[in-house]
């Protein structure tokens, strides 16, 4: 069986999605009540039984090394491992300029590890995939290098790489973020095949190309922009079809999100709250692991006039709902909500207290918010400008630790 070793990139700074990076960098951002981005990407791991990962980490890295540290620490199994690995500054005094910069930086690891392939993953899409079923479409096509893909409307080109391929799968043109005129699959003019930046390469294949692109002084040492390039025409470069993944317990469909601004991050988490979720938090034999606090049951209440209403909604342990109404919201652990409350779509990270007779909609609350009573959020969103950050969908984002209308 080849010898299979895992970077993840975690060092994603995620502008994007200030001001829930302001403190945090973006794989660590929360999602789903539960959960960090980087648990998609890491389930994805452990559920495909390779469980040799460095997790490579860079801006505000704290908050993700904690989370790293208490659930995903392994510990008496031999060769197994997930470790979180800083930017170190190995080749010089500079942070990582690239995406195959950060894997060259500590192509040291890769060495020491003598593995047959490599996988090289994004640690910030909402996602399942067995990686082993790609990683036996890259063995069986002897593959020097085999990019994950999947179909994408051709209006969001400009975010991807665009891939085109031949009748057998191999790469036979690549364009980083075209601003105009993508290549689209033939026959299907509305969409085009795009990388999800999901990587499985030959390790002296992966070594030799890191070596070639660091030299180059003219190189953005970005995988996307110079690495894939220069690599298909010469090389055996294979496009694994994402859609060709099957994850046990669960019917065909592949659902993948990026999750890289704010209108995205909210639309997902209201994905999950469909009456039939394209992505299930439910399956038993694809478990979504995560670390998740010593809490008791969320607990809801009826007080006085009010009683307490919940629909279509995730409520996370240590939630206390006392008389109030959330409706397709999403709540992080201990979110506290007062009697006469309204909540309506919205993510509320955790840590929240809501005074009594508040109204929220349409908002993303991060954690550690205290809400004074009788406040409105996404009610007036010009007020709501001049107070916070709000979306061009409108969408009302409150950072972290906030106190509101005190």
């Amino acid at each position: 069986m080849a010898r299979i070793l895992s970077m993840v990139l975690a060092g994603g700074e995620g502008t994007r999605l200030y001001p829930l990076t302001q403190s945090r960098s973006k794989p660590s951002v929360p999602f789903g009540g539960s959960y960090r981005l980087i648990d998609f990407a890491l389930n994805n791991f452990v559920n495909s039984d390779f469980l040799r990962i460095y997790v490579l980490t860079q801006f505000k890295s704290q908050s993700l090394n904690v989370h790293l540290r208490k659930a995903w620490h392994l510990t008496g199994i031999t060769d197994r491992f997930i470790d979180a690995i800083p930017a170190q500054m190995r080749m010089g005094k500079r942070w990582y300029d690239g995406t195959a910069d950060a894997i060259y930086q500590n192509s040291r690891f890769i060495e020491i590890d003598e593995p047959d392939h490599v996988c090289i993953f994004g640690s910030d899409h909402i996602y399942k995939m067995d990686i082993r079923q790609m990683v036996d479409f890259h063995q069986q096509n002897e593959a020097e290098l085999t990019v994950a893909a999947i179909q994408v409307p051709v209006s969001e080109a400009n975010q991807f790489g665009i891939i085109e391929v031949d009748e057998d799968g191999r790469m036979i043109g690549f364009e980083e973020k075209p601003t105009s005129n993508p290549k689209t699959i033939p026959g299907d003019p509305d969409h085009v095949l795009a990388s999800m930046g999901n990587y499985v390469f030959e390790a002296k294949c992966l070594m030799r190309e890191l070596k070639s692109d660091a030299e180059d002084e003219s190189s953005s040492h970005d995988f996307g922009k110079d690495i894939i390039p220069k690599l298909y025409p010469k090389g055996k470069v294979f496009v694994y079809n994402f859609n060709d993944n099957k994850i046990n317990g669960e019917q065909e469909g592949s659902y993948w999100r990026d999750v890289g601004t704010i209108s995205a991050y909210w639309q997902a988490h209201m994905d999950l709250l469909e009456d039939e979720p394209p992505f299930s938090l439910y399956n038993r034999k694809w478990a979504l692991h995560t670390y998740y606090p010593p809490l008791p049951p969320a607990t809801f209440k009826d007080c006085d006039e009010h009683e307490s209403q919940v629909s279509q909604s995730l409520v996370s342990g240590g939630c206390y709902i006392l008389g109030s109404s959330i409706d397709k919201s999403v709540l992080g652990f201990r979110c506290h909500i007062r009697a006469g409350s309204k909540i309506s779509g919205s993510i509320m990270l955790g840590n929240t207290k809501v005074g009594e007779n508040c109204v929220i909609r349409n908002a993303i609350i991060d954690k550690d918010v205290e809400i004074a009573p009788g406040t409105l959020i996404g009610e007036d969103l010009e007020l709501d400008r001049r107070r916070f950050t709000v979306s061009d969908e409108g969408i009302v984002v409150i950072p972290k630790g906030s106190r509101v209308g005190f």
